[in-house]
């Protein structure tokens, strides 16, 4: 099998970091640098690998020596883990092993920000682990509290915006009976409305459309008896998200939420004051948010959205026409 060209370049880097003068600890700088080069910008999986390569390579060095650059080495190599594409457990697993050696050291020894940043990526691999029933969805917003200490919306409004999105999506992930079903949907839409008390549409643009796209989603699938309001608030968050979401800036994030306001206006009459007249024209704008979704998810290759959207269209297609008739 030829070697790719990153392989390459990783195996001509070690080569050149061994025969350099520089001390340990500026060889083990290096290799961290080099893997997170790695690790920003893969162009294919493999890049990720090396990556993973590098930081393992990095944190045999460290020894019992380097404890921060260890711990630095394992956090790196987690947060590649997480990034490569695995329909299996396996490398989350690796990762959370990685977090959770680390963390003590970084508690010790490493900035507040660094140790945040840790937090909030456990908290991600802990989330994504639920499903496979290697973790509890406790246990994940627990940790990205922890991250909230140092991620307040004052000095990180990014940071903060994605932990209470990540803390509302984990309480609708929450395993509870039927009839307990409203607490949790309640808790996620209470943990949206918090985040949006402090990210603005003019400070923080994207992250107000992620939380107020998120947090139509939590209103549409509310389960209570007032499925109308419940419709009516996740449009008015739909559009609150359109405000910044566009075809020619975000064309994905724009046809999700597109897609997801379609979702709404299908189950809402024309007029809320007049139920019993029906919905046509509020199914004939959803048939048009989906066409243009479906267009959009095509064109950058999102096959699996572009294949459900066909779906809904066929759907609503054939509601029009009884409708109609």
């Amino acid at each position: 099998m030829t070697p790719s060209i990153t392989d390459l370049v990783v195996t001509a880097a070690i080569a050149a970091i061994a025969s350099e003068s520089a001390t340990t600890e500026e060889k083990i700088q290096m290799l961290i640098e080099m893997a997170l080069g790695f690790q920003k910008k893969p162009q294919t999986a493999k890049d990720l690998r090396n990556a993973v390569s590098l930081y393992y390579r990095a944190y045999q060095m460290c020894g019992e020596d380097y404890p921060l650059l260890k711990a630095k080495s394992q956090v790196g190599m987690a947060g590649t883990l997480q990034r490569i594409p695995d329909v299996g457990p396996q490398l989350l697993l690796q990762a959370k092993a990685g977090y959770e050696e680390a963390l003590p050291i970084l508690q010790q020894l490493a900035s507040p920000t660094e140790l945040a940043e840790a937090q909030m990526n456990l908290g991600l691999v802990l989330q994504s682990l639920v499903p496979f029933n290697l973790a509890r969805i406790v246990d994940s917003i627990k940790v990205y509290h922890q991250a909230l200490r140092v991620f307040t919306w004052q000095d990180y409004p990014q940071e903060y915006a994605i932990l209470y999105n990540n803390i509302a999506i984990a309480y609708l992930s929450m395993p509870l009976a039927s009839e307990r079903e409203y607490l949790r949907q309640g808790l996620a839409i209470q943990t949206f409305e918090v985040a949006l008390k402090h990210i603005t549409l003019i400070d923080h643009p994207r992250e107000y459309a992620m939380l107020q796209n998120n947090l139509g989603n939590a209103w549409q699938y509310l389960v209570n008896a007032n499925s109308l309001e419940n419709n009516l608030r996740a449009i008015a968050a739909y559009d609150e998200a359109l405000k910044v979401r566009n075809p020619k800036d975000m064309p994905l994030e724009y046809a999700n939420t597109i897609s997801n306001k379609a979702n709404a206006l299908c189950n809402l009459p024309d007029d809320p004051q007049k139920p019993e007249v029906g919905n046509l024209q509020n199914l004939l704008q959803a048939s048009a948010y989906y066409q243009e979704a479906w267009e959009l998810f095509t064109q950058h290759q999102q096959l699996e959205q572009a294949q459900l959207l066909a779906q809904a269209i066929q759907q609503i297609v054939a509601d029009i026409t009884n409708k109609e008739n």
